[in-house]
């Protein structure tokens, strides 16, 4: 019931009942909208701004008398008497626009709501309730408001969060709304200035009216030297930009206005690579800015920096459901009023108009790649390292995408050389044939790991690609898919001679038998078990004992490892190659006398493979070190 000093302050009130059939709506209203409380202030500015731009259309139309004046939004705040104002300058409302719009709250009955909605955490906005979201902070809202048309009287409206309310005509000197919230003993926190204009700047930033929050000390000097004074001067201040960038025209922007106001966004952030301008009206209306950050290899990146906005109006940065997931890897804003929302904000993923944006962002974000691309080569391949991640994320879960990127994408060889996929295939393809048919693309995903089988298979003429961030696993498994007869295969998964298969085969200088004495000799010292010991005829350049790691169990496990999943399944797995032409098998240890002397030195040669596969620490390391020294005296 309303307080006893305000029913003795109004003598002739009109008293009634808010059109609702059920006595739990308000208690609903607030347990629908309670995790999002702080939205009430962003809900009633947005009915002030929607105000101001009614009054403005029409005054447009010549439907206003004389001049509409300042159309400034203030929200005033008086801790003192627990208070809280909205106040704009805008259309306002009659006595009968007041009964109409703030009393009919409509529903076909009050079993059906409840049974309908008890679960659906959607309902605010279904209902266009948002001017109701004030009694989640308010025991009672007052709303003073006065017609632009000449004739009509101020209004005064007061509900304290029950169906009654009472209504009055009153005095306002002023055309517009006033909406007093007298705040609740649960929600002092928003009567801190602090708070509220931490709000009005998170939520009310872009709006196309100014929205002022009381002064603030302007700071200037004059004079010079010993003259110099410091001069404060109390300002208006004005909490929002009424025209952001984004609703320009980009013919009248230049780069350094798109840098400038992506430090407004992210002051902390590097400068971006590049930037896309959305501006469509059919067969939706959205506009907005799309910034390409600095990503590093690993996707260590903070997502959540697209701001979607509804007519300027800041709704959410959580944008999933309306952008692909790779995108999301993109800051900026996006504005549109053709997104579904409800009044806590959340958007309708099945809507069609969402699924068009959708594929209007992706097809844009495609088509300013392939621009840059086109146009500037050599630039888009020295940002090529740090979009790469994007544009890999990007062709494996869009499959539109794909069908746009593999225009543009690039291989990037160890080389810092890089080639679209079409012109790879043509240099790899006269010495990278397999006996199938197959071209055979060769990577490293560690340049100083593998540096000795880079060497290898440069060597033998073959070229090296470089996949070296954290989803090239899946980028090469979609690869693999989509281009015709091409695998893939780390340069460490063969001997260089076998990375390329074909009929060649060279021939050992061992004879059966000695062969069959050095793999004896190696089976002894190998302690792992599960390790396969194979004898290969190779260059005697090569390696004397070489590590491969099988390519298909190799990426197995790196997959598990990426999804966090255990490790058990999948096991470390090599094969141990023994080069029986390399002097110092087919030579020193064939020859050797001494049954335990030619096994400390086949000990000796596979450890040195395990060096060289980073695979050698601790203690082992130690011995190996001692035993090179040993050696070197000899």
């Amino acid at each position: 019931m309303l307080c006893s000093t305000v029913l003795k302050k109004y003598n002739f009130m009109e008293k009634g009942h808010i059109s609702v059939q059920t006595e739990n709506i308000f208690p609903i209203i607030k347990k629908f909208l309670y995790s999002d409380h702080e939205i009430f202030l962003r809900e009633i500015v947005a009915n002030a701004t929607d105000a101001t731009t009614k009054l403005k259309t029409l005054s447009i139309k010549g439907d206003v008398e004389g001049d509409i004046g300042d159309l400034t939004i203030d929200i005033i705040l008086d801790k003192e008497a627990k208070t809280l104002t909205i106040r704009d300058r805008g259309l306002g409302m009659t006595e009968a626009e007041v009964k109409k719009y703030l009393n009919q709250v409509a529903f076909s009955s009050a079993e059906s709501f409840l049974k309908k909605y008890k679960d659906d955490a959607t309902i605010i906005g279904h209902f266009g309730l948002g001017f109701y979201s004030s009694f989640m902070v308010a025991n009672q809202v007052e709303v003073v408001t006065k017609s632009f048309k000449k004739t009509a009287k101020a209004v005064r409206w007061i509900c304290d969060g029950n169906p009654e309310y009472e209504i009055e005509n009153t005095k306002k000197e002023f055309r517009g709304t006033d909406v007093i919230l007298h705040i609740n003993e649960e929600s002092v926190e928003f009567l801190e200035k602090s708070k509220i204009e931490g709000l009005l700047k998170k939520y009310c930033k872009f709006l196309p009216f100014p929205i002022r929050f009381g002064t603030k000390t302007d700071t200037t000097w004059e004079g010079d030297g010993e003259d110099r004074k410091k001069i404060d001067t109390e300002v208006d201040n004005i909490i929002n930009d009424v025209a952001p960038l984004w609703k320009n025209s980009p013919t009248n922007i230049d780069d350094e206005e798109y840098k400038k106001f992506y430090k407004e966004l992210y002051p902390f952030a590097a400068d971006p690579l590049f930037w896309i301008h959305l501006n469509i009206d059919y067969p939706f209306n959205l506009t907005g800015i799309l910034y390409f950050p600095k990503l590093n290899k690993g996707l260590e990146v903070q997502k959540n920096k697209i701001q979607l906005y509804s007519n300027q109006v800041y709704v959410t940065d959580d944008v999933k459901d309306i952008v692909p997931e790779f995108l999301t890897l993109l800051h900026g804003i996006i504005d549109s009023p053709d997104i579904p929302l409800n009044v806590s904000r959340s958007y309708l993923q099945s809507d069609a108009s969402v699924k068009k944006i959708t594929s209007y962002i992706t097809r844009k974000v495609a088509d300013k790649l392939n621009s840059l691309f086109k146009e500037d080569r050599k630039t888009f391949e020295e940002k090529w390292d740090e979009i790469s991640v994007f544009v890999k994320y990007g062709m494996i879960s869009e499959e539109k995408f794909y069908e746009k990127a593999e225009k543009f994408a690039l291989f990037k060889n160890i080389d810092k050389e890089y080639f679209t996929f079409e012109e790879y295939q043509e240099k790899i393809k006269p010495v990278q044939t397999d006996k199938n048919n197959k071209l055979v693309y060769l990577y490293t995903n560690n340049k100083d790991e593998h540096f000795s089988y880079i060497n290898s298979a440069k060597d033998a003429g073959y070229d090296v690609l470089e996949f070296d961030t954290i989803i090239d696993n899946h980028f090469i498994q979609q690869l693999e898919y989509k281009l015709q007869d091409a695998s893939f295969v780390r340069v460490d998964s063969d001997t260089v001679d076998n990375l390329v298969q074909t009929d060649e085969k060279k021939e050992s200088v061992l004879s059966d038998a000695d062969q069959e004495k050095v793999k004896n000799i190696f089976t002894k010292v190998i302690d792992d078990k599960s390790a396969h010991i194979e004898l290969k005829a190779l260059s005697p350049n090569d390696y004397p004992v070489v590590l491969t790691k099988p390519e298909f169990m190799r990426r197995m496990k790196e997959m598990q490892q990426l999804q966090g999943m255990g490790l058990d399944n999948f096991p470390d797995s090599y094969n141990v190659v023994i080069n029986t032409n390399h002097p110092l098998v087919a030579e020193k240890l064939v020859r050797m006398k001494s049954e335990e002397k030619r096994e400390q030195f086949a000990d000796y040669l596979q450890n040195l493979a395990r060096l060289n596969q980073n695979m050698l620490k601790g203690e082992a390391l130690s011995k190996f070190i001692q035993q090179s020294i040993e050696y070197a005296k000899v």
